[in-house]
């Protein structure tokens, strides 16, 4: 079934331009969500790494869930590939789609260990290289190291993106090209924590909570008619 398009709920009520609202959004939200971060455990860069491979389709609770015992039983990149895989595949069984987690997952691991050292590679396009790590995961990668190279896309952020307008686009590698030319690049790795963690607490897909959102003057898909902005409203009184 394709992912609800959320584009035509922000028809509902005109707003100022977004490139005048992307700052107060991004305010608004870290002072909202003060402790906005990543939600998966992790002690490495190659558990951080693994998290993320395993995190596709299911939950940062139900990987931390089973990271718990993995990266106990699992110290290293050779580890992974010292067991038969079908071990593998039961040791992360939890996550779902885990044949095809552990094949990419034994995958990376032997790149790691043949080619770096045992060491997660250092660079965007070195990451995109290994089996199973599509461009999601190399931003998550690269962001919590400090480097972001661009702005992970998953479906909090292409959902609250679509409803604030800052995007017209469905297909995650569009929505991302937008985000990057809206946010400064000092805030893209802090971008898409915001934007989750606002999704889960207060902007459900099915029914959003905006009669306590922060940001629903500066949001077109509000269901607070009371908080329309027009044109002609001043963006003083947007940002105050």
């Amino acid at each position: 079934m394709a992912a609800r398009d959320f584009v035509p709920e922000a028809r509902r009520h005109k707003v100022a331009p977004k490139r005048e609202r992307v700052v107060p959004i991004l305010d608004l939200l870290a002072i909202e969500h003060a402790d906005a971060k990543i939600e998966l455990n992790f002690g490495s860069e190659v558990e951080l790494l693994i998290s993320v491979m395993l995190s596709a389709q299911t939950t940062d609770v139900n990987v931390n869930r089973v990271t718990r015992t993995l990266f106990v039983k699992y110290r290293c990149p050779e580890d992974y590939l010292a067991v038969p895989i079908e071990e593998l595949e039961q040791d992360i069984f939890q996550t779902g789609f885990f044949r095809q987690k552990a094949k990419s997952l034994r995958g990376s691991m032997a790149i790691l260990v043949a080619d770096y050292g045992g060491e997660v590679p250092g660079t965007m396009a070195e990451l995109l290289t290994l089996p199973g790590v599509a461009r999601k995961t190399a931003n998550v990668v690269m962001a919590e190291r400090g480097n972001a190279q661009g702005i992970v896309v998953d479906t909090h952020v292409r959902r609250l993106s679509q409803r604030l307008a800052l995007t017209k686009q469905d297909d995650p590698v569009k929505i991302e090209r937008d985000l990057v030319k809206l946010v400064a690049r000092d805030r893209w790795a802090v971008f898409p924590h915001l934007l989750i963690w606002h999704g889960r607490r207060v902007c459900a897909a099915r029914k959003p909570a905006c009669e306590r959102c922060v940001i629903s003057e500066l949001c077109p898909s509000s269901r607070l008619a009371a908080s329309a902005i027009t044109d002609s409203t001043p963006m003083e009184a947007v940002q105050a």
